[in-house]
């Protein structure tokens, strides 16, 4: 199973855009103070993921929330690099401190379903979910994860109910056919692509 993590927050920075959309997203109004620094700042540390330079993309990121520690889309960013790099137990506090501070966006919600869940941890990952549809119940990355992981249970509860009643002829092809849906979904990694637009502060 493999859930659909984001690179950006979508809420808040219409100039970034994921390549396999085609296009950019539609700005949703956040009650908050968003911090939405230089489009440079964020197209320099997309770019550098996007070429493979995940070292320097951290660094730049750190360096710009040095002076705006509070920057929920260069935060968020940062919980991605570190989330892409193996760095799960730092991105997983750099996401849940995002959703303490800034509990109204449904993206870090997702990325930190997406931890949950590559742990087995499958009523985390949903509780997750379902707080980001919460805040957002246009969100259809959350939506199709919260699916993906209700089939993941499925399975797990499949799987039991043969282990304790190996002879029940109705579960082997409820379970098959939920393996089957599960490893159908292609790899969901999208590579940043950036495009400047006007600011809308």
């Amino acid at each position: 199973m493999i859930l659909r993590p984001l690179q950006v927050l979508r809420s808040l920075l219409p100039m970034l855009l994921l390549a396999a959309g085609g296009g950019v997203f539609a700005q949703n109004p956040a009650p908050m103070q968003a911090y939405p620094g230089p489009p440079d700042d964020y197209t320099q540390v997309g770019k550098l993921m996007q070429e493979g330079n995940p070292a320097a993309a951290l660094t730049k990121a750190e360096a710009y929330l040095a002076s705006k520690p509070r920057d929920p889309q260069m935060r968020f960013l940062k919980g991605v690099i570190l989330r892409e790099t193996g760095k799960t137990d730092m991105a997983f506090e750099t996401f849940t401190a995002l959703v303490q501070d800034y509990p109204e966006l449904p993206e870090p919600y997702n990325n930190l379903a997406v931890i949950h869940a590559s742990r087995g941890q499958y009523d985390q990952a949903r509780e997750a979910l379902e707080a980001a549809i919460r805040n957002n119940t246009s969100y259809a990355a959350a939506h199709e994860n919260l699916g993906d992981i209700y089939a993941a249970m499925a399975s797990r509860a499949y799987e039991q109910a043969l282990r304790l009643e190996k002879g029940n002829p109705t579960v082997p092809p409820k379970l098959n056919l939920i393996r089957e849906l599960l490893s159908t979904r292609p790899p969901a990694q999208r590579p940043l692509a950036v495009q400047t637009a006007p600011s809308t502060r």
